[in-house]
C-alpha cells in the first residue's frame, strides 16, 4: 500500500490510500480491475487491456461534476492595486482534479477523474453575453504558500500594468487549454500571465515552465483526447 506521493507513472497491481482517496487497480481476467472511492462516491469498472501501467497526474480543473465550461475564474479573497506602468509578482491558488490514465499501446487513456475540491460555478459579465466559469476564491501571497497538493495547486501570476493610472484588480479568468500543469510529491503549481489593458480589461495566458527543479508536466486531459486548441488565452472584457 501506498501512502504519500500519488502522483507520478505506477505498475500494477497498485493500491493506494491517501487523505479521503482510495483505489485500487489489480489484473482480473486478462483485464484491469478498478475500484475507487473519493468522499462518498464509489466507483468500479473492468478494463479490458493488458497492459500494467497507470499515469496519475493533476489534470485541468474543470471536468467535475461535469464538463461544463473550459474557464476558470479565480476571486481573490482581498482586492490588490497594482502602480502604472509596473510588473508584479503574486502567488494564488486553484483546484485540483486527478485524473486516472492507463498506458494503451500508443498513447494514454483516461479512465477516471476525482477530486477533494469544492465545486462551483458562476457568471463571469452579463447575462447576455457572459460565460459560464467554475469558481474558486484564493487567498493572495507574496510567495508560495503552503498548500495540499491533492487537493489545490499554486499559481504564480506575473502582472503587467500597462496602463499610467492604478488599477484594482479582484479576480482573474484563465482559459483551461492552456493550461501548463506541473507537480512534484508535494507541490502541484502553474506559471500565469496577467497584461491589464484599462481599468477593466486584462489578458492572462499560461507558461510552459515549473517553479522548482524536479517537478514534472502533467499529461493534460486535452491532449490525452486529442482536442484541437483554437485559443489558449483569455481576454477579461467585463472587468478584472
Amino acid at each position: 500500500m501506498k501512502e504519500s506521493g500519488i502522483f507520478g507513472l505506477h505498475d500494477v497491481p497498485l493500491r493506494i490510500v491517501h487523505e479521503g482517496i482510495s483505489f485500487s487497480i489489480e489484473m482480473d481476467r486478462g483485464g484491469l480491475l478498478y475500484r475507487r472511492k473519493c468522499v462518498d462516491e464509489e466507483v468500479e469498472n473492468i478494463f479490458l487491456s493488458s497492459n500494467s501501467k497507470v499515469l496519475i497526474n493533476p489534470i485541468e480543473p474543470l471536468n467535475m461534476p461535469k464538463e461544463l465550461t473550459p474557464y476558470l475564474l479565480i476571486e481573490f479573497e482581498k482586492p490588490i492595486f497594482i502602480e502604472p506602468i509596473t510588473n508584479k509578482k503574486i502567488f494564488i491558488t486553484f483546484p485540483i482534479e486527478i485524473g486516472i490514465f492507463v498506458h494503451g499501446k500508443k498513447d494514454y487513456q483516461i479512465i477516471d477523474i476525482l477530486t477533494l475540491a469544492k465545486q462551483k460555478f458562476t457568471l463571469y459579465g452579463s447575462v447576455k453575453s457572459g460565460v459560464i466559469c467554475k469558481y474558486w476564491k484564493s487567498g493572495v501571497y507574496s510567495t508560495m504558500p503552503d498548500i495540499n497538493p491533492i487537493y489545490e495547486g499554486g499559481i504564480e501570476l506575473s502582472m503587467r500594468n500597462t496602463t499610467m493610472r492604478w488599477v484594482e484588480v479582484t479576480k482573474a479568468v484563465f482559459n483551461a487549454y492552456g493550461m501548463k500543469i506541473y507537480y512534484s510529491d508535494d507541490m502541484v503549481s502553474m506559471k500565469a500571465n496577467m497584461r491589464i489593458l484599462s481599468k477593466k480589461i486584462a489578458e492572462t495566458s499560461f507558461v510552459g515552465s515549473h517553479l522548482k527543479k524536479g517537478m514534472k508536466r502533467s499529461l493534460e486531459l486535452y491532449i490525452s483526447r486529442k482536442i484541437p486548441m483554437i485559443a489558449t488565452k483569455f481576454l477579461m472584457e467585463e472587468g478584472i
